[in-house]
């Protein structure tokens, strides 16, 4: 059995720079956007030994990839619509990414569907077949029971033990399946950019793309306005719902999924996911997933979008509504839009093509402009992998097969070894085993001690976290701290409590020796 390749640098060194200031200019590839599948490319690229350049005009994780509900979804609801072989994909790679890829920011998690009043004997019948549908995809995609259990049907105690919250009065029991779960997908996709830099690649931040054609581009650099030009033997357009900006022949037709954020004790108690089925559709559902910071999301909707694609879509209020009503059905207390202490909106980059956004397609593609650009768009979070390897497939650069089925990220370890680490909790969710390299950087740079360092502020985040955001992340400001190092931007309230902390990592990385 082949053994993954070895970083050529450790995790210490592995470091997201914002900037262009120092980097080379002639490259193998340029990827061009660090969202999830940006930096999937960037990854898959150098572990097969190629030259890498990865830019972002904004920061890692600014666009799609920060939006989403946080879960690594095995492929369950394309069943329903015959789409088999994304299923089967998503199953595969769900798999790869909780078993070898990240098993320390990812995690099983129960869904429970309630049979209520409103639900049809008819209804848990099919919905029952679904689940085990979808444990057969997870049969066939080769993941172990241990990382998901099998689906089953549980009694109404048992329902009410996984969600206390649930209105008893006609409730007969409920249904449970296991999907995955993200530590948090910003965190995905910074350990993604910092991986690829362990393997040699060159990822940077606030570098804007004014001009790009099929063997290089002129960049921007935001933080200082100087220009450089960049030769590469390939060019990757990996910018998302943005893409059809950056080369010509390219139609998408984005989708708005809405989330709003409660306190945990607005749906007390709550285990695993809520599933909750739309009125009037056999397929839809609503989901409350429990986080470990203490709050639930709500989700999820999808939305047509037309006009220009906002830097930051925006839920709507009829979204926000729809949400909150379709859970208070299940609930003994319904959720009243005080009880929503956030809300996040994203535009999922879907290609062009008739019906429904809920209908499109979700099979990614690879495309290649007329000036040699290859563009890869569509497909979703769990499946970046997949997408990653067939966009370094599409340059040409290498026949050298991709090592990223069986290649660990930074910090990921078996779920045992990691149960043993003996480090701050928090920091082995978000970092595995790199948090004793977190701590270590922070107390270098600050001359804090642990204690300090470690201060829970706002849901649980760290001095510590946000030091290294500076030092090895790329974080140029409290936004991309508080945005998409630790998430608490998610709320309002606690981002403007915790601003001080960021502030203050800021100017204490900045100014270490």
């Amino acid at each position: 059995m082949t053994r993954p390749p070895t970083p050529s640098t450790g995790g210490a060194d592995a470091r997201i720079r914002a900037g262009l200031a120092g980097t080379p200019t002639d490259f193998d590839l340029l990827v061009i956007g660090l969202g999830v599948t940006g930096t999937g490319v960037a990854l898959d690229a150098a572990a097969r030994g190629l030259s890498v350049l990865a830019v972002d005009a904004h920061d890692v994780a600014f666009g799609t990839s920060r939006w989403s509900s946080k879960l690594v979804h095995g492929g369950l609801r394309y069943l329903a619509s015959l789409q088999v072989g994304i299923a089967h994909e998503s199953a595969v790679e769900r798999g790869i990414l909780m078993e070898h890829t990240a098993p320390h920011l990812t995690r099983s998690l129960p869904w429970l569907l309630p049979l209520m009043a409103s639900v049809s004997r008819q209804q848990a019948t099919m919905s029952s077949l679904g689940f085990r549908a979808g444990d057969l995809l997870r049969l066939g995609a080769r993941t172990s029971r241990e990382t998901l259990p099998r689906p089953r049907r549980v009694s109404r105690t048992e329902a009410l033990r996984l969600a206390p919250a649930l209105r008893a009065s006609g409730l007969r029991g409920g249904l449970v399946t296991w999907d995955g779960q993200l530590e948090d997908d910003a965190r995905l996709v910074t350990c993604l950019a910092r991986t690829a830099a362990s393997y040699g690649a060159d990822v940077r931040t606030r570098a804007r793309v004014t001009e790009v054609h099929g063997t290089g581009a002129t960049l921007r650099d935001q933080l200082t306005g100087e220009t450089f030009t960049v030769a590469a033997r390939a060019v990757v357009n990996a910018t998302g719902v943005w893409a059809d900006t950056l080369v010509d022949g390219i139609r998408l037709r984005p989708s708005r999924g809405t989330h709003v954020v409660l306190r945990a004790e607005s749906v007390p108690g709550l285990i695993g996911v809520l599933t909750v089925p739309v009125p009037g559709s056999a397929s839809r559902f609503v989901f409350a997933v429990p986080q470990p910071d203490g709050t639930i999301y709500v989700g999820l909707t999808d939305e047509p979008t037309d006009g220009t694609v906002p830097d930051v879509p925006q839920p709507t209020e009829s979204e926000i509504g729809f949400l909150l009503d379709v859970v208070s059905a299940a609930l003994e207390k319904p959720l009243r839009r005080s009880d929503v202490v956030g809300a996040f909106a994203g535009l999922r980059p879907l290609l062009e093509s008739e019906g429904s956004t809920a209908d499109l397609s979700r099979r990614h593609a690879v495309l290649r402009s007329a000036s040699g650009v290859v563009t890869v768009v569509g497909g979703k979070l769990t499946t970046y992998r997949q997408m990653a390897e067939d966009a370094v497939d599409a340059t040409g650069l290498t026949t050298r097969p991709t090592p990223t089925r069986r290649l660990p990220l930074l910090g990921a370890a078996p779920r045992e070894e990691l149960a043993r680490l003996e480090a701050p909790a928090r920091l082995v969710r978000r970092f595995g085993t790199e948090a004793h390299l977190v701590l270590d950087t922070a107390r270098e740079a600050t001359g804090m001690t642990d204690a300090e360092l470690l201060a829970p502020g706002p849901q649980g985040i760290t001095l510590a976290e946000l030091v290294f955001g500076v030092t090895h992340e790329g974080a140029a400001d409290v936004d991309d701290l508080l945005d998409r190092r630790v998430r608490v931007g998610l709320v309002p309230e606690d981002r403007a409590a915790a601003l001080p902390m960021a502030e203050q990592a800021l100017a204490l990385a900045l100014s270490a020796p």
